[in-house]
């Protein structure tokens, strides 16, 4: 009996054809908001490395001496002898900066997620996600095996139909700041619902951390939420602290608990000790350079007016929490174009105009919720995003011409 692989070639066509295709592109320069593509300087407008850090001098001098002082490859898993001085401090650091007992690292932001929650749960207990929480977040709760419930998007009051049906061990988890739309969930909302319901609460704020808060402590930070409050806090290195890795902050028995029984850390390679050394370095530009912060927020009010001013259609923001006395703005601020196919063509046309802008499409989104994934960085200038408004407009507007 012949036991082929299905038609590969005839889905790889179907993928084409509906316009979800993707592919990669070759990047030979440094991030930045200048990337060099194919020969070409280009606009960068799609990228995590929200506060400029990923090519930071500091940085990079502490990668250089980590490097020095620790070689390229950690060796092995934390647990066996891969976990160094330089990353325990950076353990330690975490930990202060998020006013939690305790930190521990992970390789990956998805590794972090999937070896949290399976570790957290089994089948008789049960996991409620929001709707449009990241992959790594569904991926996790389904790995778990727990009574799997996806909640309306930021709405608690359906969360709370489904909490008040289950049974065993609670967890609500969450994005702080969602990837896709960069609204933001209603953690005060959450959290009573959670102590009313005797439930854990875990919230992902990888694009939070760095971009939101006075220290840049992301928007747990914003709402004031302490270990009690929020069990369980992740958070990511290689978007507003410009290096690699992620973290989970938490109790000491949350951290005990997930060194002897997160699969994600226990059989996996530490991640460079010379990236701990970068991080380290990235974290304390985080807390002193608020004046990053402040410029994002002013980038993406003044890209937010003139798109509306143009006819755009923003993606709405879920107010910070129900008395709104927080301002905060995203550094995510994505145009919804609807087709896929026609925010690829969007997308290349910007390229064409050397503004890097990606065209993001389902599974990523909702079926018929394509969008353009425009992100801004603290080193972005205001005469920057008004050349992208422009350029959008123009490629929104030929793009009509062309479809009709």
């Amino acid at each position: 009996m012949s036991y082929a692989f299905p038609d590969l070639s005839q889905q790889l066509q179907d993928i084409a054809t509906s316009g979800l295709y993707r592919s990669r592109r070759v990047i030979d320069s440094p991030q930045g908001i200048h990337l060099k593509l194919d020969g070409r300087s280009i606009l960068n407008f799609c990228s995590n490395d929200y506060l400029g850090l990923a090519n930071h001098p500091e940085v990079i001098s502490a990668f250089k001496s980590g490097a020095d002082q620790y070689g390229v490859g950690s060796g092995s898993a934390h647990l066996i002898c891969g976990h160094s001085s330089a990353h325990h401090a950076l353990e330690e650091e975490l930990a202060e900066f998020t006013g939690r007992e305790r930190a521990l690292l992970f390789s990956t932001g998805y590794m972090a997620n999937m070896g949290v929650i399976s570790a957290l749960l089994d089948i008789q207990d049960a996991v409620f996600e929001d709707r449009l929480n990241h992959a790594s977040l569904l991926d996790g709760g389904l790995m778990s095996g727990a009574r799997f419930k996806r909640y309306q998007h930021a709405d608690t009051q359906h969360l709370n139909t489904h909490l008040s049906k289950a049974s065993g061990n609670k967890l609500i988890v969450t994005d702080g700041v969602f990837s896709m739309d960069g609204d933001f969930a209603p953690l005060a909302d959450l959290v009573k619902v959670a102590k009313a319901q005797d439930a854990w609460l875990m919230v992902d704020d990888a694009h939070g951390f760095g971009v939101l808060g006075a220290k840049g402590g992301g928007l747990t930070e914003c709402f004031g939420l302490s270990q009690t409050d929020l069990p369980i806090l992740m958070g990511t290195l290689g978007k507003g602290f410009g290096t690699f890795g992620a973290f989970i902050a938490g109790s000491d028995e949350l951290i005990e608990t997930l060194i002897q029984k997160a699969r994600t850390y226990i059989f996996t390679t530490a991640l460079p000790a010379a990236v701990a050394e970068a991080t380290r370095a990235s974290l304390k530009r985080v807390i002193a350079d608020d004046w990053r912060r402040a410029h994002l927020k002013h980038l993406a009010l003044r890209f937010r007016t003139g798109a509306e001013q143009l006819g755009f259609e923003l993606v709405n923001l879920v107010s910070a929490n129900s008395d709104d006395k927080f301002d905060m703005l995203s550094a995510i601020q994505p145009i919804v174009i609807g087709d896929s196919q026609r925010a690829v063509e969007i997308s290349e046309h910007l390229l064409k105009a050397g503004f890097l802008v990606s065209a993001i499409r389902p599974p990523t989104v909702p079926k018929g919720s394509a969008r353009l994934r425009v992100t801004f960085s603290a080193l972005h200038q205001e005469t920057q995003v008004d050349q992208l408004l422009d350029a959008l407009n123009t490629a929104i507007n030929k793009t009509h011409t062309e479809a009709d």
